[in-house]
């Protein structure tokens, strides 16, 4: 059997936690390997909506959950969102919960940078605000706070001199107050304790279930458009969000994470600035935005809505290396007579079937699209391919075609077990 690794192949919010949440029912492990709280996963189990942000999806079953070396870690909200949760009947342990030890960690300095750099930018990034950015800049500065560097309160003190050494600079430079040293080693002397009690090498256990025969999903958040690196920058996150980083931010190395399912929204959203060639600002979109209740969970920011763009897919096939898709949301296009999907790109004089690189072209592209007859009737709730009508078949065997990927898995509404399995992701 194989290891599982989920990706986002859009901008986000395609409905990841769902699928995670589904498959967390036949994994035995799963793990977190990037991002931070800035990307929410919304779970509906039984009727009772759980909605997390750092931690994975699993813990709402009680399986063993980890959050890797590959995630920027803010202690208080995962303490925060610890209890949430135990509110709602779901006890968090160490027995259930590990928390990588060579993780970095968010701190509050980092959340007044990132939130006083956007106010002060003439062109916005869209970001949370919530300090992941500057925490990764941190990170790969070399000069970031560690989960591990709580458990040694003489070596941290230095490690917060040095690090306020830049930020001094960052910080009068904004017109923010300079951090005060004494103040952030006792915040963090504070929550010391209920931290580490969760803190282990994240790399040896999942070597050790790797080679118990253990079941391992990898859960990333976010989306391949976001990927620092693959996605539409400087409109990005500040980690590696394709498949690859499975590897490198859980340390399971390349063979880790196994069958990758990339998860793909019947059509297609994005919330905050960016190029988007496929929104729609009419009643369609509207009717996207309303019937799919297109809102951010963690910031209530409104998602933009749009056609289906096979182009981004099938890029993100490319370069996560996706074996199947979970197409969600199929529901949602119940009752519109006439479906588009976005097969190309149009450039000036030149028809693409590639997002480029440049913001100017990126900007400057208009979608070539393909008008596919829609249905009347509904998807909501279907549980088996022969349940859907005619139309939603044809839209699904088209999608696939595009984007150069088979639907392992669809999912017709928020529901856990309103999930249609047409190729098991676990068998490899």
């Amino acid at each position: 059997m194989a290891n599982v690794t989920v990706v986002g192949a859009q901008w986000g919010d395609e409905g990841k936690g769902k699928i995670v949440d589904w498959l967390s029912n036949r994994a035995d492990v799963v793990v977190r390997f990037q991002g931070g709280h800035n990307a929410g996963h919304t779970l509906v189990v039984d009727g009772k909506v759980y909605k997390l942000a750092l931690l994975p999806s699993g813990v709402v079953q009680g399986k063993t959950s980890v959050i890797g070396n590959g995630v920027v870690v803010d202690p208080w909200h995962l303490l925060g969102e610890i209890a949430k949760i135990a509110d709602q009947g779901v006890a968090i342990t160490p027995d259930v919960l590990i928390l990588a030890d060579n993780a970095c960690l968010i701190l509050p300095l980092h959340r007044d940078l990132d939130q006083a750099r956007e106010a002060a930018s003439s062109q916005k990034i869209g970001t949370t605000g919530r300090g992941i950015g500057p925490a990764y800049e941190d990170k790969v500065g070399r000069r970031a706070i560690r989960v591990a560097d709580l458990a040694d309160p003489d070596a941290l003190k230095p490690k917060i001199e040095r690090l306020l050494s830049h930020h001094g600079a960052l910080r009068r430079g904004l017109g923010l107050p300079d951090a005060d040293a004494t103040e952030l080693f006792d915040q963090l002397m504070e929550i010391a304790p209920k931290i580490l009690a969760y803190a282990q090498p994240a790399w040896r256990v999942l070597d050790q279930a790797h080679k118990a025969g253990k079941r391992i999903l990898f859960e990333g958040a976010q989306g391949s458009l976001l990927d620092v690196d693959h996605g539409t920058y400087p409109f990005v996150t500040s980690s590696n969000t394709v498949a690859g980083q499975a590897a490198a931010g859980s340390g399971m190395g390349p063979k880790g994470p196994g069958y990758v399912l990339g998860i793909v929204k019947a059509y297609t959203t994005r919330v905050g600035e960016g190029p988007f060639a496929c929104e729609l600002n009419d009643e369609v979109g509207t009717h996207l935005s309303t019937v799919g209740r297109e809102v951010g969970v963690n910031t209530g920011r409104p998602r933009r809505c749009g056609w289906f763009d096979a182009v981004l897919v099938r890029q993100s096939v490319a370069i996560n290396g996706i074996d199947g898709i979970a197409l969600t949301k199929l529901d949602v296009l119940d009752g519109l007579k006439t479906l588009k999907i976005c097969v190309g790109y149009k450039i000036g004089d030149r028809v693409l079937d590639y997002l480029p690189a440049g913001m100017r072209d990126q900007a400057a592209a208009e979608p070539v699209y393909e008008e596919i007859e829609g249905w009347s009737e509904s998807t909501a709730g279907a549980r088996s391919f022969k349940d859907l009508n005619a139309n939603a078949i044809k839209y699904v065997r088209r999608v696939e075609e595009l984007i150069g990927a088979p639907v392992a898995l669809l999912s017709t509404s928020p529901e856990r077990d309103d999930t249609i399995l047409m190729r098991d992701p676990f068998a490899g």
